[in-house]
């Protein structure tokens, strides 16, 4: 029998507790679930009003993966959904996930969480932008260090300032709070500075997706600014071998460039020694618009 919890008010069928997810350290969806719940006090703002689409591994990364934007058979009335009209379904809604209950909900499905950069209310007006730093082997997120640094440099010349989280895979991604704006505008302002990285730094960076130059170097995906396009949210586990977390580091640490990575069992202690470090790119105040 499927054992029913109350979290926060809301009655919950929490399925397949002991079922291991990641067989390489033995994870189980209990310990999946137990994350998720310690960490929604920071993860829960960056998912706040947010339509969320999920990457869904139920019987872990091994096994089939899928992405879904349309809220899931099942899906609980009490669970916000937001209008997301797509050419395919004018009538569109994707769940946002605003609360515990909801967000435990979701994580009970096994997902990986994925954003737009734009909130609901508002499709393609973007109120932050990202890069994704995505090397190539044999670089690494060491790498990707050495370019965020650039990158960060380059966007405080234009009064902005970035936030830095692993990508919970092999990279980077940078956040910079903005005053709202289109998401073309935020797409042609990234591939700007994409381009001029490629200039400044020939031996490290590529701003177009060429597969056959990718050796050695980091890729900075500026795409995911459009507004169709969506990020893996910060705290977000991801469906990798191990469970590795997309969690917000220090500048110092991207300074030191070293291996950055994170399993889910070391993001309780960061939480306790920083906070949220990502935190300050909420502040309505940080937010800038574009030169």
């Amino acid at each position: 029998m499927t054992p029913i919890t109350e979290v926060a008010g809301r009655r919950l069928a929490l399925s397949n507790l002991d079922k291991v997810i990641h067989p390489a350290t033995g994870t189980t969806k209990g310990e999946l679930l137990h994350y998720y719940a310690v960490t929604a006090e920071a993860m829960l703002p960056h998912l706040r009003d947010r339509p969320v689409s999920f990457l869904r591994y139920p019987d872990g990364p091994g096994g089939q993966r899928f992405f879904t934007k349309n809220p899931p058979p099942g899906t609980p009335s009490w669970v916000r959904t937001a209008a997301v009209p797509r050419s395919d379904d004018p009538g569109a809604r994707q769940p946002v996930v605003d609360d515990l209950a909801s967000l435990i909900w979701a994580a009970n499905l096994v997902v990986e969480f994925h954003t737009p950069q734009w909130r609901a209310g508002a499709p393609g007006i973007a109120d932050r932008l990202v890069f994704d730093l995505d090397p190539g082997a044999p670089a690494t997120v060491v790498e990707c260090c050495e370019v965020a640094l650039w990158l960060r440099e380059r966007l405080a010349a234009d009064g902005l300032t970035a936030g830095v989280k692993t990508s919970g895979s092999k990279g980077l991604h940078l956040l910079v709070p903005l005053a709202p704006t289109p998401s073309s505008q935020v797409s042609a302002y990234a591939k700007r500075l994409a381009t001029e990285g490629a200039e400044a730094l020939p031996r490290l960076v590529l701003h177009r997706m060429n597969r056959a130059l990718r050796p050695g170097k980091v890729f900075v995906d500026h795409s995911q600014n459009a507004a169709a396009k969506t990020t893996a949210a910060p705290y977000t586990l991801r469906a990798g071998p191990e469970p590795t977390v997309s969690a917000p580091v220090t500048w110092e640490e991207v300074a030191e460039r070293r291996e950055l990575a994170f399993r889910f069992e070391a993001v309780g202690p960061r939480l306790e020694r920083y906070g949220d470090l990502l935190a300050p790119l909420l502040d309505p105040a940080a937010a800038r618009p574009l030169p």
